[in-house]
Formats: C-alpha cells, structure tokens, sequence
C-alpha cells in the first residue's frame, strides 16, 4: 500500500469512526428515524450528482428492486439501529460491537447463501463473540429501558450488514460499486421520506444537533463512500477491508477527545479480543498448525 493510499485509509476510518459521534450527539433530539432520513437524503442528493452518468442512471432503474432491498437492509434498518443505540451508549462502545460485522457476514453466508467456513475461522468466530461478552457482561440488564436492549439493537445492525454483504455479493455484484452506493441511497432516502417525517421532532432542533447530522451526511457518508471507491480502486479490496478494524479504535480515541468516554480496561481487552477473533474469521490473520506443510502443487498436464 502506498503512503497515499495509507492517509486515505486512515483519513476514512476517521470519518467513520467520527459517524458514531455524530450520532451520539445527534440522535437524542431528532431521534433515529429523522437523523437517518438527513443522512441518506443529503447523502444522495450529493452522491447522485457526482457518480452518476446516463448509463448508471439506466442501470439504477434496471436493477431498482434489488436495490432498494439493499438500500432498507444496508442502510435503512442498519442505521436507524445504531442511531437508537447511541442514544443511550457511548460512541466508542457502540462502534466496537458494530465491529462484528463480519462475524454476522460469515455466519449467514454459511446458513443460506452456500459460502463455506474454514475451522479457523470457526476460532475466529467464537473469540470474537467472546470479546462481545467481555464488552457488554455488566450492560446486560433487559428490564424496560436496560442497556441489554440497545446492545441488542446494534447486534441487529451488524445482522443487517451482515445480510446485505451476502444480498450484494449474491444478486448485485455484476453492478458498478458507485451504482450500489448512489443508487441504495437515493432508495433508502425515499423509504425515509415519510416515516422520517412523521417522526421529525415537534421540538426546535439546537444548532449543535443540526451540525452533528450534517457533518454525518456529508463527511461520514458522501465524502466517505468517495474516499472508499478510491481506495478500492488503488489499494484493493483486501487492504481497504482493514479499515473494519481501525474505525472503532477511531471511536475510542474520539469519544474520548470531544465526549470524555472513558477507557476502561474492560473496554481495552473486549477490544483486544473482539479485533483478534474479527480478524481470524475474516482471514485477515491466518496460521497454520506447527510443522504443517504446504502440500506439493501438482504438475501441469
């Protein structure tokens, strides 16, 4: 990877990892629904303009079902979830679970969509599962209003993602990545509209707030899926899917810069393990048994 294609890695990690303070400040007064329908439709009136040519405007249109399907399960359901989330837990705490993402993308790849798992990856699976736990043991109160609901909540998110990672790769993978981005958004917005609406606050909106959404929208969202495209196209998929693990530690470190979260060690080592076991089940970190041998390639015929 190149010293360019590094800054902009981490520059998207930081956008994201910045998503989750935004929300975190501004979810308590619009609310989920509201905040999402800012995001998605301020997020699309950008994006459309700068990707879209006649023939990805054709192929929206074309593939328009699939595509909203991918728009409510990628972004409708997901981040109306994670916007609730943060209105009761930190930023930094809520990024760290929506880490396991790829642990939802493998398992539901396995169940219904005939992707295989290796037994590392199983490893990989459990530990981070296990790092969840370590995370979340003394949130786990489910009585009416507990932090147990909104953990739930994010997990939810990452089943979502998880979903819709298998969903694309399935029945959309044929399409541009810009006319998944452009065209899921402009769908989640009009899927937004209304409830969105319905559901806007009848109390005036603080400035804060209303920046907070903005910068959502135009940073964590527009400005993040361009840097994301690039980077694909000059570092590779292999290399941009490790900004998976970076944005939490993003989180961590702005949640306690700008929202004073604190770092505890709790949060430390569920991040440890929750990383390491991400890793593992992505295959990002592999190994072999000691003294195992790469088996002999067979001859050409």
């Amino acid at each position: 990877m190149s010293s360019a294609d590094a800054l902009r890695l981490l520059l998207l990690s930081s956008l994201w990892g910045l998503s989750f303070i935004f929300m975190r400040v501004a979810a308590p007064e619009f609310g989920p629904v509201p905040l999402v329908l800012i995001r998605m439709g301020v997020g699309a009136l950008l994006l459309v303009p700068l990707l879209m040519s006649l023939r990805y405007l054709t192929l929206i249109w074309q593939h328009k079902g699939p595509l909203l399907i991918l728009g409510i399960i990628n972004h409708v359901l997901p981040f109306s979830l994670l916007a609730l989330a943060t209105t009761r837990l930190e930023a930094g705490f809520t990024s760290l679970i929506n880490a396991t993402t790829p642990i939802f993308t493998a398992l539901l790849g396995a169940a219904f969509f005939a992707t295989p798992i290796q037994r590392q990856q199983y490893l990989g699976l459990a530990l981070a599962l296990f790092g969840v736990y370590v995370l979340s043991a003394n949130r786990l109160d489910f009585a009416l209003g507990g932090d147990g609901w909104f953990i739930v909540a994010v997990l939810g998110a990452t089943f979502c993602y998880g979903l819709a990672g298998n969903y694309s790769k399935t029945r959309l993978s044929h399409l541009p990545s810009r006319v998944l981005a452009a065209g899921s958004s402009a769908m989640s917005a009009l899927v937004l509209l209304v409830p969105g609406l319905l559901l806007w606050p009848s109390e005036p909106v603080s400035t804060l707030a209303w920046g907070n959404a903005l910068a959502l929208a135009m940073l964590s969202t527009t400005l993040a899926f361009l840097l994301y495209f690039g980077l694909l196209a000059s570092a590779g998929a292999t290399a941009t899917s490790t900004v998976t693990f970076l944005i939490p530690v993003s989180a961590l470190l702005w949640g306690y810069l700008l929202l004073n979260e604190t770092l505890s060690l709790q949060v430390v080592t569920g991040m440890v393990i929750t990383l390491s076991g991400t890793a593992i089940a992505t295959r990002l970190l592999r190994f072999r048994p000691r003294g195992a041998l790469t088996p002999p390639r067979p001859p050409h015929e």
